[in-house]
C-alpha cells in the first residue's frame, strides 16, 4: 500500500498460532477502497474465527472521508446477524453519547480491531461473547491499518482495551491512558484519544451508571473541540 501510517502489523503473527503467520495481510487487496476492503474481508480466512459455525465478517461503515474514526473491539451477537457494527444495545448507547457530545455518527467511520464475533456457548443457543485474543488482534491489524491508511482520519476514538492494544501494543490500558490526546504513527497526521467502550458502560451497577456514561461522554466531548480545533 501506498503512503501508509498505520502499520499493518504485518509479521507479528509468526509464531503465535495465527493462521498462516501474516494472519489477514494475504487477504488485503493492496489497492482498494473500501468497499473493495470490505467485499474482500468477506473470504479472510486469517484467523480460527473464521471457522465459527454462523458468523460472518463485520466490516466498518460510514463516510469515506471522516475526519473521525471510532475503533471498537469486534462486533456482537447483533451486529454479527445483521452485518452492520455498533447497531446493539452498545451502538445505541453509543448513538446516543455521541449526539450529547455533539458529534454526527453520520460524519463519523466506525469499526473494529477485529471484524469477527468470538463467543462460545454453554450448551444452549445463546451466544456468549469472549473477548478476542492477542493472536486474533494481531491477525486482524491489517484490516484495521487498511481501513485508516484509505480514509486518513484527523482523529481515532480507541473504544475499550482491545482498540487500543490493536494500535499501540499489548503494554496499553484504558484507565492510565484515558482521555487525552496521544500521537499518532508518524506521517498519519492524526491523534488517539482512548475512552470506555460503551458496553463498560452499560454493564456498571445502575447506581453509578449515570457518572460513567458522563464521563464517557466528557471524552468524547474531548474529541470534538480536538476536530473543532484542527478545523478552526
Amino acid at each position: 500500500m501506498t503512503n501508509d501510517s498505520f502499520p499493518t502489523g504485518a509479521g507479528t503473527g509468526a509464531g503465535t498460532g495465527v493462521r498462516g503467520g501474516g494472519g489477514a495481510l494475504p487477504f488485503v487487496p493492496p489497492d482498494a477502497d473500501l468497499a473493495g476492503l470490505a467485499a474482500a474481508a468477506a473470504s479472510c480466512r486469517g484467523c480460527e474465527l473464521a471457522d465459527l459455525p454462523d458468523t460472518r465478517t463485520v466490516f466498518g461503515e460510514g463516510n469515506p472521508r471522516a475526519r473521525l474514526v471510532l475503533v471498537g473491539e469486534q462486533p456482537g451477537d447483533v451486529e454479527d446477524r445483521r452485518g452492520r457494527p455498533f447497531v446493539g444495545p452498545a451502538g445505541k448507547l453509543l448513538d446516543r453519547a455521541l449526539a450529547d457530545a455533539g458529534i454526527d455518527r453520520a460524519e463519523a467511520y466506525v469499526t473494529n480491531a477485529v471484524k469477527h464475533f468470538r463467543y462460545r456457548r454453554n450448551g444452549g443457543p445463546r451466544r456468549i461473547h469472549q473477548t478476542p485474543d492477542a493472536r486474533q488482534v494481531t491477525a486482524c491489524r491489517p484490516w484495521l491499518a487498511a481501513e485508516l491508511n484509505r480514509i486518513r482520519p484527523r482523529l481515532v476514538v480507541l473504544l475499550g482495551a482491545t482498540a487500543g492494544q490493536a494500535l499501540l501494543g499489548p503494554s496499553f490500558r484504558v484507565t492510565k491512558m484515558r482521555g487525552r490526546l496521544l500521537p499518532g504513527p508518524p506521517g498519519s497526521d492524526a491523534q488517539l484519544i482512548a475512552t470506555l467502550h460503551p458496553s463498560a458502560v452499560l454493564r456498571v451497577e445502575p447506581a453509578t451508571r449515570d457518572e460513567v456514561y458522563a464521563g464517557f461522554v466528557h471524552d468524547l466531548e474531548l474529541a470534538e473541540r480536538t476536530l473543532a480545533g484542527m478545523m478552526g
